[in-house]
């Protein structure tokens, strides 16, 4: 049940941010002129009294020393203060995006059992950070809070096995490519003696959509499947994209180099076209620069 846990988790974890950002948004303040861990805790006490079983919460300062006890269910840990905690997720990842924060699953210190931390970097009015705000939650609580309704499940595995469907076939189609690719040597009989440049290419573009289409199946596979890499990627959930793009780029870029160096020897009065494909090329990579940038500033926002 644990690998379902999990495997929910990284379903339902949008939700999840989404409901602790909201409850850390709504009770704790930010941007004022003199912020204190006075000023702080009884807020962040609000929060853990309202999420019933909630395992506990605590203050770091802007340096990721706990300048707070650790409140848990049924005690006060004050042995707490002053310990670093700048080496864990729930500190640095808050602090470097500079907004509210879940971690990964991990076996608690207190109960043993799976926790996430939530985590909130609280600001002063100058925009700096000063504090970061972090509250332990059980996985199962959290799955509770930001649960999947049979809906979502419905449609979580029909699109998986969608996706596994067409990966299959693509990956069918990838190696289907490939041995075309090689087998035309053998049926051209390339040798050194007898090298056309025609039946080169031929094998050449077949093995580069072959590898394209390989890569690209591997990344379906990574991001719509097993679920890897779903949220530190650089283009999030837009890898798939991303990497189709880039296989298309790769691809192009071969084609256009090879076309160049045809014409170069065959007909120089074509090599207009072959600039076609490369200018076709360089405003596609400028494309994807562009969704890039936005993209990252989506999902920073």
């Amino acid at each position: 049940m644990v690998a379902a846990d999990i495997q929910d988790y990284s379903q339902s974890r949008t939700k999840a941010r989404a409901y602790f950002c909201y409850l850390f948004s709504k009770n704790i303040p930010d941007r004022l002129p003199s912020l204190s861990p006075e000023m702080i805790m009884p807020r962040l006490l609000k929060i853990k009294a309202d999420l019933e079983n909630c395992d506990a919460v605590y203050l770091l300062d802007h340096k990721g020393i706990q300048v707070s006890p650790t409140y848990t269910k049924i005690k006060q840990i004050d042995e707490d203060i002053g310990k670093i905690r700048a080496d864990r997720a729930y500190y640095y990842r808050a602090v470097r995006e500079k907004r509210c924060s879940i971690t990964d699953p991990y076996p608690s210190l207190l109960s043993s059992e799976l926790t996430i931390t939530a985590s909130k970097p609280i600001f002063d009015e100058h925009g700096e950070i000063q504090y970061v705000a972090c509250l332990d939650m059980p996985l199962n609580e959290v799955l509770k809070i930001a649960h999947l309704n049979t809906l979502d499940t419905f449609f979580n595995k029909f699109f998986r096995v969608s996706y596994g469907i067409f990966a299959v076939a693509l990956i069918a189609i990838s190696i289907l490519l490939f041995f075309k690719g090689i087998q035309s040597f053998f049926v051209n009989e390339i040798t050194v003696n007898n090298f056309e440049i025609k039946n080169v290419f031929e094998a050449t573009i077949l093995l580069t959509l072959s590898l394209a289409m390989f890569d690209l199946t591997k990344t379906i596979i990574e991001e719509e499947i097993t679920g890897q890499n779903q949220e530190h990627n650089i283009a999030g959930p837009h890898k798939t994209m991303v990497k189709f793009l880039g296989s298309i780029i790769i691809a192009l870029s071969i084609e256009a180099l090879m076309l160049v160096f045809k014409f170069a020897i065959t007909d120089p009065d074509k090599l207009l076209y072959a600039m076609y494909i490369i200018g076709g090329v360089g405003v596609l990579i400028v494309s994807l620069a562009v969704y890039l940038k936005f993209t990252k500033e989506k999902l920073d926002k």
